[in-house]
């Protein structure tokens, strides 16, 4: 039968719409927005379903449901359809596995001490200090650094602790660093809504992940509650790390780029 010839181009058409199906429910899954999109999915099977056994007065309402359902779908996954976005325009729709391999690599100038970094978390575990910072690679933070106070002071163990000790009014929210320099502290992040995220995670640790879904920047976290030390990138937390970790991490991403 015609309708069931399968060519080379159909087989690409659907690996291609298979592709792009994974990547929008990786982006939902975890979160609230999986069962909106469960449930669109189906209404949309359901339609052709309808359409290919010739109902056309249910066809019909479903395809003017479909219609409207572009506009819902843009409001109701706001958040999702950004981080697609970024995705896409940082050449991260297919990551480095299997043969199809691709990544688009901007060149940039930005520099970290990263032993100042290390230095000031092994100090501020000890004491549990709660701490947040975020450096910086190629995405511009300009619009987090703008929500807190802008500051241009070059990094120091000193001036790290004394921004997040307790009593300072700069310890409430994040340090962004760029380029060796504290541009801004007391920053607003956004914060990850994802449920695969253990409940017992503080603010602090939800913001970094958030953060490092929307950039491609790097969060570092001290917990008040236990000292320890923390990391986000990629939207991926590594929980419980030493102050050696973080600093092999740290040379390890900025060795990359350099």
């Amino acid at each position: 039968m015609e309708f069931l010839k399968i060519g080379l181009i159909e087989i690409i058409d659907i690996v291609l719409v298979a592709l792009l199906i994974y990547q929008l429910y990786k982006l939902v899954k975890g979160t609230v927005a999986i069962n909106i999109f469960i449930g669109l999915a189906t209404i949309y099977l359901f339609w052709k379903l309808v359409t290919a056994l010739n109902f056309q007065l249910l066809s019909e309402i479903l395809g003017q449901f479909i219609g409207v359902g572009v506009i819902i779908l843009a409001i109701v996954f706001q958040q999702e359809l950004r981080k697609f976005l970024m995705i896409i325009g940082k050449g991260k729709l297919i990551k480095n596995t299997g043969f199809l391999k691709f990544n688009f690599v901007t060149a940039h100038d930005n520099l970290l001490n990263v032993s100042v970094i290390s230095k000031a978390c092994g100090n501020m575990s000890k004491t549990k200090t709660g701490a947040i910072m975020i450096v910086t690679l190629v995405d511009d933070l300009a619009v987090f650094a703008e929500s807190g106070v802008e500051m241009n002071a070059l990094i120091s163990v000193p001036m790290i602790e004394s921004i997040f000790y307790k009593n300072s009014p700069l310890h409430d929210g994040a340090v962004i660093i760029q380029n060796n320099n504290i541009i801004s502290a007391r920053s607003v992040l956004p914060v990850s809504n994802s449920n695969e995220l253990p409940a017992h995670l503080g603010m602090r640790h939800r913001a970094a992940v958030g953060i490092t879904e929307e950039s491609d920047a790097i969060a570092i976290i001290v917990s008040e509650e236990n000292g320890h030390i923390s990391y986000a990138k990629d939207g991926e937390l590594f929980s419980k790390r030493t102050e050696q970790q973080l600093e092999q991490f740290l040379n390890r991403i900025f060795n990359q780029i350099k």
